[in-house]
């Protein structure tokens, strides 16, 4: 038993969420099924009965664990990940039952950030240590890391067949480290003693963040081609940044040094050089570079309007669509509406995240929310731009449809803080 624990009180509104959320995806795998065999069979129930007795079994648990926490973020998750689960499972059934795994490894992971810390607070007394784990892994990364994919880049750690990508768990480190800093020095952030070409600027010894997280962007962005993490960390950082101080020149400030780089990396280097030109003209790297993004293009215009179908269309003719380009695959399948109706769960799912920001009762919770729900928007913004060639491609996960079980559990990390944070506001739907 654990000690504090209030009288059990259902979440009502959570749990018949859930409950329609397990509907639409037990529809879906129901229509994967018929497509592909013309019946449901063992594995399709067993695989719906799993996943929805882990997030059901969640919820009430939840109710002992966190009451009073928000009811509309779990639920939201739960859909998104088992849209993902069935698409995953589409392209590769073995896939689809590791992901349900990690999905399951997910809840968990959920459930034991509800029970520690016992107080979102504690984690503010030792901001410099998790600034510290997090440029520690990320060393270790560059100096030891795996390269699992055969990509040419070391991006992950581990041993005997169980690896993880440090780059997940780092977001969650930095976003924690950002709240704490700018909470204690909001002030001198805000003001600014010093002039320069006509901007007041705060001494130069409270900018080292900024410029320390410019710096480690680009060491991404050039050791390991990884853009999608330059581009999270460094948007994550000046989102906080901006909500910290209310000050617009420093997020422009950053966004400057960090084009200022990137173009400077444009010339120096040649894999950042290619990375720009196959994004800029694909066709012009049809056979090599730019196929993967003229299949994810293909796939769009395949899908139309209303998709193909669950089980119809040809995603697997897109590479790595379980992963970089599932938004590709599930464009193919469900079509501009499905793509649209997914979007707005992530609408509500960061608008959500940001409510609980703005309620949340101290400077330190309303900054680690806001910095935790950016890093789901960022991540969206991100994947699905280079997805629709709006910007370049990056090797980001979409958070909960993407396969990965290092994404999975950070991001089942990142809700159990924001649920934290809601619970300790006072507030429930």
């Amino acid at each position: 038993m654990i000690s504090g624990l209030r009288p059990y009180r259902p979440r009502v509104l959570e749990l018949s969420s859930i409950i329609m959320a397990l509907v639409l995806v037990g529809a879906a795998f129901a229509l994967l099924a018929g497509a592909e065999t013309g019946r449901i069979g063992t594995s399709t129930m067993l695989r719906l009965a799993v996943y929805g007795l882990a997030a059901l079994a969640t919820s009430l648990l939840l109710s002992r664990l966190l009451p009073g926490a928000d009811q509309l973020l779990y639920p939201l998750v739960v859909l998104l990940g088992g849209v993902g689960l069935v698409e995953i499972t589409r392209l590769s059934p073995s896939l689809g039952d590791r992901q349900l795994l990690w999905l399951i490894v997910g809840d968990a992971v959920l459930l034991l950030t509800a029970v520690w810390p016992r107080n979102v607070g504690w984690l503010r007394l030792y901001k410099y240590t998790w600034a510290f784990i997090g440029f520690a892994l990320i060393a270790i990364t560059i100096v030891h890391g795996a390269d699992i994919g055969n990509s040419g880049y070391r991006r992950w750690i581990g041993f005997h067949g169980l690896y993880l990508q440090p780059v997940e768990f780092l977001k969650i480190f930095m976003v924690i480290f950002f709240a704490a800093y700018l909470d204690e020095k909001r002030e001198l952030l805000a003001g600014g003693r010093l002039v320069l070409a006509g901007i007041r600027l705060p001494p130069f010894q409270y900018l080292i963040p900024l410029l320390v997280m410019w710096g480690l962007s680009l060491l991404l962005l050039v050791r390991q081609d990884d853009l999608g993490s330059a581009l999270l960390f460094l948007g994550i950082f000046l989102a906080m940044l901006y909500v910290g101080t209310s000050r617009a020149i420093y997020p422009v400030l950053g966004g400057v040094l960090f084009a200022m780089g990137a173009v400077g990396a444009y010339f120096v280097f040649s894999h950042v050089r290619l990375r720009t030109d196959v994004w800029l003209n694909p066709w012009g790297y049809a056979t090599t570079g730019g196929y993967q993004l003229i299949q994810g293009l293909y796939a769009f215009a395949a899908g139309g309007i209303a998709g193909q179908g669950l089980g119809l269309g040809n995603p697997n003719l897109v590479p790595v669509a379980s992963t970089d380009f599932i938004w590709s695959a599930l464009g193919e399948e469900l079509g501009l509406a499905g793509l649209a109706a997914l979007l707005l769960v992530y609408l509500l799912l960061i608008f959500r995240g940001l409510d609980i920001a703005v309620t949340a009762r101290d400077g330190f919770q309303k900054l680690l929310a806001a910095g935790l729900v950016s890093v789901f928007a960022i991540q969206t913004i991100v994947i699905i731009g280079g997805n629709t060639r709006l910007m370049p491609l990056t090797g980001v996960p979409l958070p909960f449809l993407s396969y990965g079980g290092s994404s999975i559990v950070a991001n089942f990390a990142i809700l159990g803080l924001l649920l934290k944070v809601s619970r300790e506001a006072g507030r429930e739907p």
